[in-house]
């Protein structure tokens, strides 16, 4: 069995493998989190080869920190291995999804739409001793993400928007208090005052929560739709490199009104 094998071949590296041996939870962490942004990359390109490769990485990565746990002393509160790591995930799915499952009643729950599994999903967090429904947002998450995360959790216990038309509304009202920050200091009828760098960045982060909250309630994934333009831009970028060393010049001697010219012809180029 392929999984067998892995486990084989993980005990024999931790045994046999002077770089293996010496790796740790916390040396693997940095490691972890580049090959999940290298699947990441994979699927936002499409690529099904590259994504069967990922997540055979990233499996490797799993059962490495579930190897390291497992040689611990047995009877220590630290102690784990891959059977341990297994059995919990399961035994969650089944408490976390009594509408298929039952609940420890033997009845099962009505939830019949994804809004209704994911409210009983934060529900039984909350019962499983989590204080806060934003409890399970991780703090190291990217801020875009997790601005998304807190959203999600937040309309899971019922706190949201009722229409999209009002979500909207919130984003134009965060606008214009940005833009104030800059009509106060140089705007038209503006005092003329040096801008507050600390109140236009709390401005625009609430600038930024409501286009994420809008990109939400459209069922748009703000942090794809933001990597998509990144790559686009590169694309585009690189076409006006390109071009301008065929033409035998440097970025920095061009004109603006140069560069556009190669910029417009990447823009018709098919993404």
């Amino acid at each position: 069995m392929a999984f067998d094998r892995l486990l084989t071949i993980m005990d024999e590296l931790r045994e046999q493998c002077p770089w293996d041996r010496k790796q740790t939870l916390d040396s693997l962490r940095h490691l972890t989190i580049e090959e999940t942004y290298e699947l990441s990359d994979a699927i936002l390109e499409k690529n099904r080869a590259d994504i069967r490769k990922e997540l055979g990485d990233i499996q490797l990565h799993l059962v490495f920190y579930a190897k390291i746990a497992s040689e611990t002393d047995p009877d220590s509160p630290d102690y784990f291995d891959m059977a341990d790591v297994l059995n919990g995930i399961c035994d969650k799915l089944i408490s976390r999804h009594p509408h298929i499952y039952a609940d420890a009643s033997g009845n099962k729950v009505v939830a019949d739409t994804e809004e209704k599994v994911k409210a009983n999903w934060e529900q039984l967090k909350l019962k499983e001793g989590n204080k806060s429904v934003l409890g399970g947002v991780p703090g190291s998450l990217p801020a875009l993400v997790k601005a998304m995360r807190i959203q999600e959790k937040a309309r899971g216990a019922g706190f949201d928007w009722d229409e999209r038309q009002q979500v909207w509304e919130k984003v134009e009202e965060e606008l214009q208090e940005f833009k104030a920050e800059f009509d106060q200091a140089d705007g038209p009828g503006g005092t003329g005052q040096a801008i507050d760098a600390q109140r236009a960045e709390g401005e625009f982060g609430d600038l930024l929560f409501s286009l994420v909250n809008y990109a939400r309630f459209i069922d748009i994934n703000p942090e794809t739709a933001l990597e998509r333009t990144n790559k686009k831009f590169i694309k585009r970028f690189q076409y006006l490199e390109e071009q301008a060393r065929a033409a035998g010049k440097s970025l920095s001697e061009m004109t603006l009104a140069e560069m556009d010219v190669y910029w417009n012809e990447a823009k018709s180029e098919p993404e």
